[in-house]
């Protein structure tokens, strides 16, 4: 059985995006692109595999042959997606469902959870985390007249920042940030304010008032991680989240480390420097930008060299 497995990852035009995806070796097409779906098994995108048995294969359709290699339990779907986003501009403001509502109103779709780990950020750069509204009536009536300033609460960042995303959180992206993603394996996304902009077709983008409404949670409480820290040989790795429906930690590397890792399936991307990681005697390099997954196979791996790099795994419940 395969221990690693190194994907291409799928590159999406965005409104928003830039060219910042370059400094990750990856071949941009000409455009906006917003988005590298690193680790990806979804419809709308799914990540090649480029070495192993599957080499060929998206990642969706090695899946759906083999769940055993990437995850301890059978999901009707891969149940995470990894992205690098360029916020070259705002995002749209947004709210994702929730299981329960995506399954019944998003044609069998999970709902979205994810989190952000802030890569790089321009100074004073922003982002909106939450909402002020009370109660529902409140929320409601302010979206209905507009009262855009009132209703967001928006959040200075910097690099390193870290934030936990769960569905019906009211959240955007502002312009200047490169955000590395961990999110439940869906693309269902609810906007509720879009700048006025349009596209280079001159339309407007769908707004999606109602569902907004029915899918935010109120009042909006934020959640803030438990950093710990453990150091293993010359690895220092941070525990970022251990939520519903996954975990996440980074692992910054100035040496080596011997490391063990839990029985499912680890994904990962490196973030900065380069090395190389030595499974079971086999050597396999690693540069910025390159993202693999440590399969169910896998137990121990030696990482090597100057490296910053995060990992992710599923915990659904």
């Amino acid at each position: 059985m395969d221990k690693i497995l190194f994907l291409k990852p799928v590159l999406c035009e965005r409104l928003w995006g830039g060219r910042n995806l370059e400094q990750f070796g990856y071949d941009l097409p000409a455009g906006k692109i917003g988005e590298a779906w690193v680790i990806a098994a979804h419809d709308n995108g799914s990540s090649l595999i480029i070495n192993g048995k599957y080499s060929g294969k998206t990642l969706k359709e090695a899946y759906k042959e083999d769940y055993k290699l990437f995850t301890q339990k059978q999901y009707e779907k891969f149940p995470l997606l990894i992205k690098i986003l360029d916020a070259s501009d705002e995002l749209s403001v947004q709210v994702h469902p929730d299981d329960n509502y995506a399954k019944k109103y998003e044609n069998g779709e999970l709902g979205k959870t994810e989190c952000w780990y802030v890569l790089d950020a321009e100074k004073n750069s922003q982002l909106i985390y939450g909402h002020t509204a009370k109660n529902h009536e409140e929320f409601n009536k302010k979206i209905d007249n507009k009262e855009w300033d009132k209703l967001f609460i928006k959040e200075n960042v910097k690099k390193g920042d870290f934030f936990y995303i769960p569905a019906g959180t009211l959240h955007a992206i502002g312009g200047g940030i490169l955000i590395y993603e961990v999110q439940q394996n869906s693309d269902t996304t609810y906007r509720v304010y879009d700048y006025d902009r349009v596209d280079k077709n001159g339309n407007k983008r769908e707004l999606h008032i109602e569902k907004t409404k029915q899918t935010t949670t109120v009042p909006f409480k934020k959640i803030v991680s438990d950093y710990t820290k453990t150091v293993k040989d010359d690895a220092v790795i941070t525990n970022l989240a251990q939520e519903r429906y996954f975990g996440v930690y980074k692992i910054e590397l100035d040496g080596s480390a011997t490391l063990e890792k839990n029985k499912t399936g680890n994904l990962f991307t490196v973030l900065n420097g380069a090395g190389v990681i030595k499974i079971d005697g086999q050597t396999f390099s690693l540069k910025k930008g390159d993202s693999f997954i440590l399969t169910t196979a896998c137990r121990n791996y030696e990482l090597i060299g100057e490296m910053f790099l995060i990992g992710s795994y599923d915990r659904v419940q």
